[in-house]
């Protein structure tokens, strides 16, 4: 096959501007910051693919610089002359060269999967197993803080059809008033919505213990990453006493994370995200240690751009159950575009195409304008 060798491996930092600040627990985000991936292979096929953090270093050990910096300087050297049709041999030369890296690793693999899937005619979604759906249903976060604003950010977004289930990112303030402003919008939108909350980690098991029940009360749904990622086991104790299900999402930063939250029953339900495990084949990997552990699955996002998303979605296609949805409203996020075509968001649902590859297309012109220089 030496006609797909791999000839060069690029990377290029974008900054895109976001609809509105989103605030974290960890950070307030006031744009966006993708790194491009590109795969240039000697059959003239290209393979494009992201890899993508929040807020520089204050989510991951990874920023854009040095996903960057590492895929130019570490990883490239290694895929440069490799076949670029043996994905799997491709990312195994990486895994053994490069330790932990899960952002970098996730865009070099998905730009692999995208220059195949054109090579053979066949989305993504087809090289990972099929997929068993076209569509998923997507949650929005409702990030802006200012309780009244989220509600009517959310029957916006309720009359429009775009979205039913609502995240609230909750954990930077006062816990009594965290869970009163999660209460105020449950009630208002009462059984036509899903709410959930994201705590970042914010809390310690002392005050997790009481934020949880009284979240169930208020009927919010589910529960993310209440306490740090290192507490496993305060984790477990949570799980068995909130009415309201308990997700694992920082806890899991690699494959090998999502087995031991397993074995010690740590959550019932998995965030799954390319970028912590490396790869929509990566993630497949996680999702597959909790389908055989009866843990329910729900689809994460980094806030990837377009490119990042649907790297994520044609893993997430090809799963049996996402109990929980997916999150992958990234591209809904950002003012701006850097493909020709942007994903198509309808009936509460991103619309993930059949085409060959990721199936999209940078537009060279955009990707230019907001390519760090």
């Amino acid at each position: 096959m030496s006609h797909s060798l791999i000839e060069r491996v690029e990377t290029v930092i974008v900054d895109l501007p976001t609809i509105r600040p989103h605030k974290l627990a960890m950070h307030t985000l006031q744009q966006q910051t993708l790194v491009i991936v590109r795969v240039r292979c000697a059959d003239g096929i290209e393979g494009v693919g992201e890899s993508t953090t929040i807020g520089g270093l204050s989510y991951a050990g990874e920023s854009p610089e040095s996903i960057k910096r590492n895929i130019d300087s570490h990883m490239a050297p290694l895929l440069v002359g490799q076949d670029a049709s043996n994905v799997n041999a491709a990312m195994q030369r990486i895994e053994r060269a490069v330790k932990a890296n899960t952002f970098a690793k996730s865009g070099l693999e998905s730009a692999l999967l995208d220059a195949q899937g054109k090579r053979l005619g066949l989305p993504v979604s087809e090289l990972l197993g099929g997929r068993v759906r076209d569509a998923l249903e997507v949650a929005w976060t409702l990030a802006s803080g200012d309780t009244a604003r989220d509600i009517e950010e959310a029957e916006r977004m309720l009359d429009l059809r775009r979205h039913r289930i609502f995240k609230l990112k909750i954990g930077a303030g006062e816990p009594a008033r965290d869970i009163a402003h999660a209460a105020a919008i449950k009630r208002a939108l009462g059984e036509r919505a899903s709410v959930r909350v994201d705590v970042n980690q914010a809390w310690d098991e002392g005050v997790a213990i009481r934020g949880c029940r009284q979240l169930a009360d208020a009927g919010i749904d589910l529960i993310e990453q209440p306490i740090a990622r290192f507490n496993r086991a305060g984790l477990a104790r949570l799980s068995r006493i909130s009415p309201a299900a308990i997700m694992a999402d920082e806890a899991i930063e690699s494959v090998e994370d999502a087995f031991a939250l397993a074995a010690e029953g740590a959550a019932p339900v998995f965030a799954l995200k390319i970028a912590k495990n490396g790869g929509p084949r990566a993630v497949l990997r996680t999702a597959h240690i909790a389908e055989a552990a009866g843990i329910g699955l729900y689809g994460g996002t980094m806030l990837e751009g377009s490119v990042g998303t649907l790297a994520a979605a044609h893993a997430f296609l090809t799963l049996d159950r996402l109990s929980w949805s997916t999150e992958l409203f990234g591209p809904l996020l950002l003012t701006e575009e850097i493909v020709t075509e942007a994903p198509v968001y309808r009936d509460f649902q991103l619309e993930v195409p059949r085409k060959p590859g990721l199936g999209l297309t940078l537009d060279e012109d955009r990707l230019a304008f907001f390519a760090r220089q």
